[in-house]
């Protein structure tokens, strides 16, 4: 490692931020399995990608099935976990893109450190607040049964600790409001701050 040398290269970040006509930022949601993570995030991108916005959601599960294959659930994995994507949302940044990443992230240390790894106000946390027992009531994996039964180990909420954020940029409570109200709360911090531009009308 100590023969790698940073290249830098004549186009940057600006440049491609400007190119893409937008200004590029990482929206990390955290909670549960069965917080609706996975739901929102796509909501959330529905709603950019009509408005313009060149964006890209990076989830959990997925992941898993390429870049993070040969990661297991343990804490050692779960760090290298985030490790991994928080450098894949740094590129993606770097590319002038807007990320969208839905991960369990259960470590606060681990979602700091991402957030460490972007520039100041690029991290964008959001907590979904859902107590652990609305959460099993959904389990639409059947994830926690197979927990509960001992089946799973390192299950986050049942055998393994979730550490939840202590000042999240935003936080909501998925079992009181519906997707669509989420989203637009969303949108609306995004707005009110100057991370996307006001919404347009979208032609039926």
């Amino acid at each position: 490692m100590n023969n790698a040398i940073w290249h830098t290269h004549r186009v940057n970040k600006s440049d491609r931020a400007r190119q893409n006509g937008q200004r590029p930022f990482a929206l990390w949601l955290t909670g549960l399995s069965g917080s609706g993570k996975s739901t929102l995030a796509g909501a959330i991108e529905d709603i950019l990608y009509e408005q313009g916005c060149r964006c890209y959601l990076l989830d959990g599960d997925n992941v898993r099935h390429g870049l993070n294959r040969d990661l297991g659930f343990g804490d050692a994995d779960r760090v290298e976990n985030i490790r991994r994507i928080g450098e894949v949302s740094k590129l993606m940044l770097d590319a002038g893109l807007i990320v969208i990443a839905a991960f369990i992230s259960p470590f606060r240390a681990d979602r700091d450190m991402v957030r460490a790894m972007l520039e100041p106000t690029e991290f964008i946390e959001l907590h979904l607040d859902v107590p652990l027992h609305v959460c099993e009531q959904r389990d639409p994996k059947g994830i926690y049964k197979k927990a509960r039964a001992g089946e799973i180990r390192n299950f986050t909420g049942i055998s393994s600790p979730y550490e939840a954020p202590l000042h999240p940029e935003i936080s909501m409570n998925s079992a009181t409001l519906t997707v669509e109200e989420e989203a637009m709360q969303v949108i609306g911090y995004l707005v009110e701050r100057g991370y996307i531009k006001p919404l347009r009308d979208i032609p039926a």
